[in-house]
């Protein structure tokens, strides 16, 4: 692999998207649809693990799945045209595939959802594979041979090292730069908008 053709590999909620309004939005029709309280607010400032993790507050354990199932049904319609990019998403991809790089999607969301709204917004990734959480998420890290690996999220940094990635976190999730450096990151960044320059210097250093 030459330090042109490098993959690298991006998390979706509150990285590449700000998926907040639609969860929030999803969440509160939820909530209608079951009559179960879910408070929506808080369930948004903890975004990153798998649904189940989140509607485990919520409801019963032995309801889950049912009521996962009812939550995904309801999203496309929902939470997909509530959701913007993220400020440098676009310009984070395009920086890797001008450079003659590979740039994959690798989320804990609903794989099916997860290409909804990056069709949505026009991002198009060489590669979507969702359903993946932290140390899951090296699975397909290796699998697309990637040595970067961008994400908000400690789950994302643990996924990165895993896969004996570069770890690059950004702060625009729930977790803060501190917390993200601790967690092993190499790189934080405040946003996206810093990857196009880190990058054009990355790529020959790597080399």
């Amino acid at each position: 692999m030459t330090h042109m053709a490098i993959t690298v590999g991006f998390d979706l909620d509150m990285t590449l998207i700000d998926s907040r309004p639609g969860i929030r939005a999803c969440y509160q029709a939820l909530s209608e649809r079951t009559g179960t309280y879910i408070d929506a607010d808080l369930a948004v400032t903890r975004l990153g693990p798998p649904l189940a993790e989140e509607l485990i507050n919520w409801f019963p354990t032995e309801e889950i799945e049912t009521v996962a199932d009812v939550y995904r049904e309801m999203y496309p319609a929902i939470a997909i045209a509530a959701t913007p990019a993220l400020p440098g998403a676009r310009e984070a991809i395009a920086a890797v595939r001008e450079a003659g790089g590979r740039a994959i999607v690798v989320t804990a969301k609903y794989e099916p959802n997860a290409k909804l709204h990056l069709a949505h917004l026009g991002i198009e990734p060489d590669a979507v594979i969702g359903d993946l959480w932290a140390e899951q998420k090296a699975e397909a890290l290796r699998e697309h041979d990637a040595g970067v690996y961008v994400g908000d999220h400690v789950g994302d940094v643990r996924g990165a090292r895993t896969a004996g990635a570069l770890s690059v976190a950004v702060a625009t999730g729930p977790c803060p730069p501190e917390e993200l450096r601790a967690a092993g990151a190499d790189v934080v960044f405040t946003d996206l908008t810093e990857f196009p320059g880190w990058f054009s210097d990355y790529r020959p250093a790597r080399a």
